[in-house]
């Protein structure tokens, strides 16, 4: 492995012992052009070569291996998987939250702009992790997580949890079928949304919305790191921020955590 440490932040409400987690930046890695540098992106058309050295740092990071240091095919999906052992790279499951009780796995999500969340039940020795953009969020997958913690011993009045960078209010303008969807589903969301300056438009709160169902759900303490994907473009890849400016592709930040 070529010499370089990934840059990491780090959630009060996870520290302590037998617990390893980090929010990785898109900084210390070996990434160039738009995936400059610490892309984890399997997904992403980057170097595979390069992805794998990045992946690698961050599992030196959390004081895993690179082979068990694991993260789903994303799907936007509402579904949580108990994981038990590392699975090979070609044979991802395809959910978007994933909980363990093994010591020395590390679970990881990846994200640009949608909620990457890390949860811990340290009494129980129970750890998840969520990919929780907005249809994620709106569908379950926080309660899904949280339930399946529960089922390997964990308590949701003792579980911890804490969203790493995503996009915030400011840089996140949805069009008038995206606030339909979310006040179809429950009329009270509509405290989520600010008008934009765009007619018809508005401007959405996902980490807003995320902490209100991490609140709903009983979770015992939350930690939102405040920081905005779309805006700080020095530390964090954005998918919107690459849309807009019409780029081919964009890298993925990732977010892990392990049980030690």
């Amino acid at each position: 492995m070529r010499e370089g440490r990934a840059e990491a932040l780090r959630s009060r409400i996870l520290e302590g012992e037998r617990l390893a987690h980090a929010f990785f930046t898109r900084r210390g890695g070996v990434s160039t052009g738009l995936y400059a540098s610490l892309n984890g992106g399997v997904g992403s058309r980057d170097e595979a070569k390069a992805v794998a050295e990045n992946r690698a740092r961050m599992a030196a990071a959390i004081g895993v291996s690179a082979d068990r240091l694991l993260a789903p095919f994303q799907i936007h999906s509402p579904d949580a998987l108990r994981v038990d052992e590392p699975w090979a790279l070609t044979e991802r499951p395809r959910c978007d939250a994933l909980v363990t009780a093994t010591r020395g796995l590390g679970l990881a999500v990846t994200g640009a702009d949608c909620g990457i969340m890390l949860f811990a039940d340290r009494a129980a020795g129970v750890v998840g992790a969520a990919h929780a953009g907005w249809k994620g969020a709106l569908t379950g997958v926080i309660e899904a997580t949280v339930e399946a913690m529960e089922r390997l011993g964990g308590d949701r009045r003792r579980i911890v949890a804490a969203l790493g960078p995503t996009i915030r209010q400011s840089s996140y303008e949805v069009g008038p079928e995206f606030v339909a969807r979310y006040t179809s589903a429950d009329a009270a969301n509509a405290r989520f949304f600010e008008p934009s300056a765009k007619a018809g438009h508005a401007m959405f709160d996902l980490p807003g919305f995320i902490a209100a169902r991490i609140a709903a759900a009983g979770v015992g303490g939350f930690d939102d790191l405040g920081c905005d994907t779309y805006a700080d473009e020095a530390r964090f890849y954005s998918y919107r921020r690459a849309t807009h400016r019409g780029e081919a592709d964009y890298g993925r930040l990732v977010a892990a955590v392990a049980l030690t």
